[in-house]
């Protein structure tokens, strides 16, 4: 099992390093594709080999029990979405359709490191090591942000760099005090799965500052508020692939973190604790995300600050307990693909538009119906309708809400989310179907059926939002075991 667990991590670096050194455009252009299949491939294997049993270990390094697996399967899915999707029309094009620019080598080595990053920190059995993976998707991203080399996009970067450090420091000193606790025991250890063994008596007073600490640094990652304010910057600034891998998988990564601190702190000091947390955050990220949207003048804005809302929406079914998970997992899978999707269009349409501003963007539908239509698509799906995964998820939270006694605070969730609903729709519409009164610049004569990249990667990742709820027994079978990983005890 060890090249299963290898695999994910060594090939985007081999490829990144490949890509830097070498001037082969084509390296660099498909580096990040095959990065993706690769820990796609990986993580649908381990799913495979490791549904039901005791995690698969490498060295007492590398783990991946159902939900390493699990998660390892959505960073590659979402990733290839993002690297596919990201790719211009033609082969002599840039490596991504926003910048204008020839194909960087470094643009593609980060982009591998990223990847590679986000699939060492889901796999890691060791607190410190997912750490330091995560501390390592910062120093990439930060470059990835600023890398249009405008001056949003380096104020953005700076931003990033200055607020997503400070929140992982956080993290890191909980880290250090959550080992701290079990300086007491036999096997001082940041194990997750030794952690989390109800005999390893740790210290609980200890496990409470650190989980509070760990998770709050690691909520900063995720975008949770009040720790998100550099999220709608460097989504919205960042290059297009490089805004779908942050917003559909690297905030999921960060929930990913918390989880498992949530299960550490459950088996010393009970759920109560970190319960209250995480709902104090996910209905300020809700109520944020709500007020924001309301009057939200930028399309990849909007996106971002409505991935503040779904990571919200997230952290409240973490909350929950056990029988919201496997809707959370299938949370994390739906809402990584129609976001990685939406965060490509947005980039084809401000190559194709000129302009973010949404009241710049009017009749669409009718002028450009090969961005309009996946748009649509996608913005219904993240909206919550049938049959995408995402309403299925809601659902599920909030009936698992109301039947743990939280009806208060699935009622509040509920009135903030209608509101978010409200806001996306009024502004979609407008862009679909608003008046085309456009400045002259802007006015298309004829209708546009010019190619904008790749349409079967979001072909693809829509459809299986819309199909994956329903396929309910291996499906099922994959979130449950998740489910239960968190909870495993040997």
């Amino acid at each position: 099992m060890f090249i299963i667990l290898l695999v994910p991590v060594a090939v985007p670096l081999l490829l990144g390093a490949v890509a830097l050194v070498r001037a082969a455009s084509w390296v660099r252009r498909f580096s990040g594709v095959v990065s993706s299949v690769a820990i796609l491939g990986s993580g649908i294997v381990a799913v495979v080999l490791g549904q039901g049993s005791a995690p698969l270990s490498s060295a007492g390094i590398l783990r991946a029990d159902a939900l390493s697996a699990y998660m390892l399967a959505v960073v590659g899915a979402v990733g290839l979405v993002a690297t596919w999707g990201g790719l211009a029309p033609r082969a002599d094009a840039p490596v991504h359709t926003e910048a204008g620019r020839a194909p960087l080598g470094m643009y593609a080595a980060l982009v591998c490191i990223f990847l590679s990053a986000m699939s060492l920190a889901v796999l890691a059995d060791n607190l410190g090591v997912m750490w330091v993976a995560i501390e390592a998707t910062t120093i990439a991203t930060a470059f990835l942000v600023g890398h249009n080399r405008t001056r949003r996009s380096l104020e953005a970067a700076w931003k990033y760099v200055i607020l997503a450090p400070a929140g992982v420091a956080i993290a890191f000193l909980g880290i250090v005090l959550i080992y701290a606790s079990s300086t007491g025991t036999p096997t001082p250890t940041l194990s997750w799965l030794a952690l989390t063994q109800m005999s390893l008596h740790l210290d609980p007073a200890l496990v409470r500052v650190g989980a509070a600490l760990a998770a709050l640094g690691f909520a900063t990652k995720a975008g949770l508020a009040p720790m998100h304010s550099w999220l709608p910057d460097a989504h919205s600034q960042a290059p297009a692939p490089v805004s779908a891998l942050m917003s559909g998988v690297l905030l999921s990564v960060a929930l990913y973190a918390i989880l498992r601190i949530q299960a550490v702190a459950n088996a010393v000091i009970g759920p109560d604790f970190l319960r209250a947390l995480l709902v104090a955050g996910s209905l300020l990220s809700l109520a944020i995300a709500a007020a924001l949207l309301l009057r939200q003048r930028d399309y990849k804005r909007m996106l971002a600050y409505s991935s503040i809302e779904h990571m919200g929406v997230m952290a409240l079914g973490a909350a929950v307990g056990p029988t919201a998970l496997p809707a959370v997992l299938l949370y994390i899978l739906s809402h990584g693909l129609i976001k990685a999707s939406l965060f490509i269009l947005a980039g084809r349409l401000l190559t194709a538009e000129g302009t973010p501003i949404i009241s710049d963007v009017r009749s669409l539908l009718a002028r450009r119906p090969g961005l309009a239509v996946p748009w649509l698509i996608g913005i219904v799906a993240l909206l919550g309708f049938p049959p995408f995964g995402i309403f299925f998820s809601e659902v599920g939270i909030i009936l698992a809400g109301w039947a743990t006694g939280m009806g208060v605070v699935m009622s509040v969730a509920l009135a903030l989310m209608l509101v978010i609903f409200a806001g996306m729709t009024r502004l979609t519409v407008g862009m679909m179907f608003g008046s085309a009164d456009l400045p002259a610049p802007r006015v298309d004569s004829v209708l546009d059926r010019s190619p904008h990249g790749p349409i079967a990667p979001l072909a693809l990742a829509l459809g299986a939002c819309a199909i994956i709820p329903f396929l309910s027994g291996p499906i099922g079978t994959v979130l449950s075991d998740a489910a239960v990983a968190l909870s495993w005890t040997p």
